[in-house]
């Protein structure tokens, strides 16, 4: 630690003799987190066990702040406790760069940013940082912000190719080959605040014949407002997106609704009422439309119950949720407790050969705790159950009639270890 605070010193030395104004602040993030899996994501099948494992996360940031130029470096590596063995030489998942970033204020309203970056915007249901996941979730873009007391306006774009190719090359990479979006909020005053989205993600694909070997990028338009009111002892939002464009040579419309109402009952206890629709598409339906709602970006994992059943990485191109809930949180000292019981339903019909299925897909019920041991170091932890229907085995496969139920245990560790100002 005195060694690499020396380095850095040195550094700032030698390049500070005729710049003014600097700031430095080197920070690191240990988080590991205990998981047991009996039924996470999907219905456990009939004959198998879950599983437990360890991942953690180790992340090393860097914040430059010059006058009007701003920097932001963050490595990190990601891992699950023996992944490799004890003697290897090489990690499995090496460090990666999760932010490199340069931004510049070209006036003390706008400014401008380049480089892999986060974008996290209102509730994070659209697009967000992922952070719970341990290699959490950042965009190769450019973006320019203009923003006063009560208003934002943000603009951003990003090309995606997987090399730096001579040729025509297909984009192998699971991701957008293109990305354009702009985000406005005003904040009318201390309890309203209203949010708008326009977002145009591009896909390429290969069409089907291709005789010509044409590589096509096919647009889908997310779009919508999201509110929010906040007021003495009321919290409240509520949010209306709609999806149209193409997706691989097919016609995209969808929509997603929802709306969430929270009350101070006393100064340590807070209860909350919310409802999601996100569309769906009935099983029998023979169109090619897709008309099932994807939240693409979001930060899936803090909306329809944290066992992840819904929209991380599944649940595509289905029979949509409606998703009701109760939140209970309570906090006293340095814990805070957090109890959310969900009621699932599909928003389309769920048809087998033979009959249609009722909508209800089950109930799951998730408590979390967290104590703030100190100011540099969290634990949290939960304890999910799902009680799932007919209608999700035949959704998910698995069996309903198993316990399936998940349980983690996470400690973050956040120490800051350089801090420098000129």
């Amino acid at each position: 630690m005195k060694k690499l605070r020396i380095t850095i010193l040195l550094i700032l030395g030698a390049i500070s003799a005729n710049i003014q104004a600097q700031e430095l602040d080197v920070n690191l993030q240990i988080r590991p987190r205990f998981e047991y899996r009996n039924g996470y994501k999907t219905l456990l099948p009939e004959g198998q066990e879950g599983t437990s494992q360890i991942s953690q996360r180790s992340r090393l940031n860097f914040n430059y702040k010059q006058d009007q130029f701003t920097v932001k470096l963050t490595l990190q590596n990601t891992r699950t406790w023996g992944d490799v063995a004890t003697t290897a030489t090489a990690d499995k998942n090496g460090v990666a760069v999760f932010e490199a970033w340069a931004q510049y204020d070209l006036t003390e309203k706008w400014s401008a940013r380049m480089g892999r970056q986060v974008l996290s915007y209102d509730n994070q249901r659209i697009l967000g940082e992922q952070d719970w996941a341990q290699q959490a979730q950042s965009h190769d873009a450019l973006t320019v912000s203009f923003h006063t007391e009560k208003q934002k306006l943000d603009f951003g774009i990003a090309y995606n190719s997987n090399a730096e190719n001579v040729l025509q090359t297909p984009y192998t990479v699971p991701n957008y080959k293109a990305l354009q979006y702009a985000w406005y909020h005003n904040q009318f005053n201390e309890a309203f605040g209203l949010s708008f989205l326009l977002m145009n993600t591009g896909y390429e694909y290969a069409p089907n014949p291709n005789p010509d070997n044409k590589l096509l990028v096919d647009y889908t338009q997310t779009f919508g407002p999201y509110l929010t009111y906040k007021k003495g002892k009321i919290d409240s939002n509520f949010w209306v997106y709609g999806q149209t464009g193409k997706s691989t040579d097919l016609q995209v419309s969808a929509w997603n609704a929802a709306a969430n109402f929270g009350y101070q009952i006393t100064e340590s206890f807070k209860a909350g009422l919310g409802y999601e629709f996100l569309s769906g598409k009935n099983t029998n339906d023979g169109s090619i439309v897709i008309k099932s709602f994807n939240p693409i970006f979001g930060t899936n994992h803090g909306f329809n119950g944290y066992m992840d059943y819904f929209y991380v990485g599944n649940h595509l191109k289905n029979v949509g949720l409606q998703d009701a809930f109760v939140k209970l949180n309570y906090n006293v000292n340095k814990w805070q407790f957090a109890l959310i019981p969900h009621v699932f339903l599909s928003a389309a019909d769920v048809v087998t050969p033979v009959e249609k299925l009722d909508s209800y897909l089950g109930t799951e019920v998730d408590f979390t705790a967290a104590f703030n041991f100190k100011k540099e170091i969290t634990l949290t932890g939960g304890y999910s159950q799902m009680f799932g229907s007919k209608t999700l085995e035949f959704l998910k496969a698995g069996d309903a009639g198993h316990t399936n139920n998940w349980a983690w245990l996470m400690i973050s560790v956040n120490p800051r270890i350089f801090s420098w100002k000129k």
